[in-house]
């Protein structure tokens, strides 16, 4: 599945076949810094959704229909792939942040207006606009060092310390064009929580850009598949409802420095992605897999040892200095009860379960803190195997997938803006337009209908019950791209990425690497006990057989 029509005798690869001569062209240089394949792609080479994709040839109709037979291909030097991906994101970011702007309104006393249960029935609702207060940030509160009251309770930042520490730098930016605005007479001066918020917004706008353009270049032939993430239904609803895209952009940076054979600079990334949030040390979960299977432990070391030096070096100077403050985002999430979003609060609604609450006297929910971790470490285990056994080796961005989603769907937090984490992984992994928007479609629908349930029906909202359907819903589509992603790994032959001629575009030092270590599959540990019953049963039927010869011959003596 190339650029060149599937009905077109002249195409040079075609469903992923080739005549297995190397021109030079279709190999990624030894040489640090060198450009990568899809910068010198020939158009024979190149994937044209509106060719491949029936969703995206239909919605081509919209602007003319599909790509010509004789389009020059990767010939325009300024509308490249890239370009026109980032103005998508651009345009989509936009509308996120004007889905949230009716949170940021000034009311007629001149204070921000929130009256009328503006953010659930608008759905308007962002962690921003009532973090901004609450934590004193307005009045330019260090996190980690200030507490404050919460309902009799001292509470500090509960974010990991560079995600609190990047809304500290935002609050100071916004105090400062405040100023600027105030004394300049030019400039709009908002409210400071709009101006907190905006500009907040341009920065993570901006650090989604730089995801999408590392997603761009890990997709090489495939780029135009990063256009899922730009005109993406779950950015408008979630780009600003917490600060979920500051890890998104640096795992995204460092799942392409791995790509470009740097696991140091791959770990520094990491390492500063989970400075800011949890997830991205997941991925190296997947990495690990892949380099015990390949005899790459070395790269894998590399990168781990430098996300952990990275992670230690933000977080222990925190730690010493305010360990009450650092504590809090471990102490919070260990206490807190199950989240809307999580099957475990829907169970527990639907069945009138009081299961997950707190045992009396204890600080934490035990029961939902250990099922949780048990349910995430077994599939983690399963996916583990599964990467070692299957016939060939995984790409990264699908194991990588598979591990993000199984955390999502056996953890008891699943704050509906996490689901974010799994775009720039879905267009590597499974990039079909298709069952991916529809996944983001019920995410913005899970979205609205969790916000009208917080109004509640005597406020013209709804009752919890349509976003429970809503939610598992969504929780089976994910469940269907897992299943995508398996049949894909199982049968190569259905994999977009690979019926195309690469290998692993995620996989950097992976790609076409021969295997080292492999483990029996579950199949086939099965089939072999089978036939060692099969082959005890049949020696000691032998073995019987002959006893009675003996005990007759004894007879007849």
């Amino acid at each position: 599945m190339t650029a060149t029509p599937p009905d077109d005798p002249a195409r040079s690869i075609v469903d992923g076949k080739n005549d297995g001569k190397n021109d030079g062209k279709n190999s990624e240089p030894d040489v640090d810094g060198a450009l990568l394949r899809s910068a010198s792609l020939t158009p024979t080479e190149r994937v044209i959704p509106t060719w491949t994709d029936p969703s995206a040839r239909r919605a081509a109709d919209l602007i003319g229909g599909p790509m010509g037979r004789h389009a020059q291909v990767g010939r325009n030097r300024i509308i490249t792939p890239l370009r026109v991906c980032i103005l998508m994101a651009i345009a989509i970011l936009i509308c996120g942040w004007l889905f949230k702007a009716a949170c940021i309104q000034t009311g007629a006393d001149g204070n921000l207006d929130q009256g009328g249960q503006r953010p659930w029935i608008t759905a308007c609702y962002t962690d921003v606009v009532p973090l901004y207060g609450s934590h004193e940030l307005d009045v330019g509160a260090l996190p980690y060092k200030t507490s404050w009251l919460d309902n009799g309770e001292v509470r500090y930042m509960e974010y990991p310390v560079l995600t609190g520490f990047w809304m500290y730098l935002i609050s100071g930016v916004s105090h400062g064009y405040s100023a600027i605005a105030q004394a300049s007479g030019v400039l709009p001066v908002p409210l400071d929580v709009g101006a907190y918020f905006t500009i907040g917004a341009i920065a993570l706008g901006l650090l989604y850009l730089w995801a999408v353009s590392s997603t761009a270049r890990i997709a090489r032939r495939r780029i135009w598949d990063t256009a899922i993430m730009c005109l993406a239904p779950l950015l408008i609803v979630h780009a600003f409802t917490n600060w979920d895209l500051l890890p998104i952009a640096l795992t995204a940076a460092a799942m392409l420095a791995w790509v470009r054979k740097k696991p140091a600079l791959a770990g520094v990334w990491f390492g500063l992605g989970t400075a800011a949030k949890l997830y991205p040390v997941l991925l190296l979960g997947p990495l690990l897999i892949l380099c015990l299977r390949t005899g790459k432990m070395r790269e894998w070391t590399r990168t781990a040892v430098a996300a952990a030096v990275v992670w230690l070096v933000i977080n222990v100077p925190v730690m010493l200095a305010w360990p009450a403050g650092w504590y809090e985002f471990i102490r919070l999430n260990s206490e807190r009860p199950p989240e809307y979003d999580s099957w475990y609060f829907i169970y527990a609604t639907l069945s009138g379960s009081s299961i997950w609450d707190k045992a009396p006297g204890a600080a934490s929910p035990s029961l939902v803190n250990l099922l949780s971790l048990v349910l995430f470490g077994l599939a983690c285990v399963a996916i583990g195997w599964f990467g070692l056994s299957v016939h060939r080796r995984p790409r990264f961005a699908q194991l990588a997938f598979l591990v993000v989603a199984a955390f999502l769907l056996t953890n008891k937090v699943w704050s509906p803006q996490y689901s974010l984490w799994l775009l720039p992984l879905a267009v590597l992994a499974l990039p079909r337009w298709r069952p991916l928007l529809l996944w983001q479609a019920s995410e913005a629908i899970v979205w609205v209908l969790l916000m009208l349930s917080f109004a509640g029906e005597a406020n013209k909202g709804l009752s919890i019950y349509p976003f429970i359907n809503a939610a598992l819903v969504r929780d089976a589509l994910v469940l269907v791209l897992v299943y995508l992603v398996i049949r894909d790994i199982m049968q190569p032959d259905k994999d977009l990425v690979r019926i195309a001629g690469d290998d692993d575009p995620s996989g950097g030092v992976l790609e076409d690497a021969p295997d080292r270590f492999t483990v029996p599959s579950v199949p086939a540990l099965w089939a072999r006990r089978r036939r060692a019953d099969a082959g005890t049963a049949a020696d000691a039927g032998t073995t019987a057989d002959a006893v009675g010869a003996d005990e007759a011959i004894a007879d007849r003596r």
